[in-house]
């Protein structure tokens, strides 16, 4: 059940510069498919209509393309969180963190005694009760990948404090919300918007955790977020390829067709 995110691990701790998808759509064949192509997804419970049923075909996809699926959920509640790793996620991402106290709570939802105080009742997780339990609650508490992510000034000034709380493993970046909490709504790209996710992945990076970033389908934003420091990051997503590649190839397809001579004959009239 581990060895996907054990694997993306390793390529971070070996320096390597992950990209992956956001998952958005319902059909887990979007799992299926970009999974040769990705390091990991990540599986937007916040921002979409995705439920539970929907949640474990895509993990069910993700295992079968061997690829580790970091799952945001939509808040810090534990029945949502709990829920969603006996649904077998290896790895999750909690937004909107404000507080080291916040941090915490979550840590302890997610690990077992005597790290945490996760209830047990794996499902899926356990393979269906074939795993082992004390195996598993061993291998849960080391292999499970934690991130919090860092979207608000509060959390900004608390940072210090949040890398602090044992046993988390990454902090996300959540830039366009960040921007929005400085007064700077979208402009992820403004020097002070900039200088705070740096001195967020710096600051990570020196407390000894992974740092990601979530951002749209650019090129030139990943590249950034690397020079920084980012160990990874979530560019673009299922939505966003598919109308970015229709977009591009309709536009090439026109502009070649209006400089050929049928694209200036006048059409003929009807009978």
């Amino acid at each position: 059940m581990f060895e996907s995110i054990k694997q993306f691990r390793k390529k971070l701790a070996d320096g390597q510069f992950c990209l992956g998808p956001g998952i958005t759509f319902s059909d887990s064949t979007a799992v299926e498919a970009l999974g040769r192509v990705s390091d990991f997804f990540w599986i937007d419970l916040e921002h979409t209509a995705l439920n539970l049923e929907t949640l474990q075909n895509h993990l069910i996809a993700a295992r079968a393309v061997a690829t580790p699926a970091l799952v945001r959920v939509p808040s810090a509640h534990v029945s949502m969180i709990k829920r969603v790793l006996d649904t077998g996620a290896a790895g999750i991402i909690v937004p909107q963190i404000r507080t080291a106290a916040e941090v915490r709570e979550v840590v302890a939802t997610c690990r077992y005694h005597p790290v945490g105080n996760r209830g047990f009742g794996p499902r899926r997780a356990s393979d269906y009760g074939m795993y082992d339990s004390d195996n598993y609650i061993a291998d849960a508490n080391e292999h499970l990948f934690i991130c919090v992510q860092i979207e608000n000034t509060e959390a900004l000034r608390n940072l210090d404090e949040i890398l602090k709380v044992p046993a988390l493993d990454c902090i996300v970046v959540g830039p366009y919300d960040l921007s929005g909490s400085m007064g700077l709504m979208g402009q992820v790209h403004h020097p002070e918007v900039t200088k705070a996710v740096s001195h967020i992945v710096s600051q990570t990076r020196r407390a000894g955790l992974y740092a990601g970033m979530g951002m749209g389908a650019e090129e030139e934003f990943p590249l950034k977020a690397a020079a920084m420091g980012a160990h990874w990051v979530q560019c673009g997503s299922d939505l966003g390829y598919m109308q970015q590649r229709a977009a591009d190839l309709f536009a090439r397809i026109r502009s070649r067709w209006s400089a050929t001579p049928a694209a200036s004959a006048s059409p003929k009239s009807p009978n």
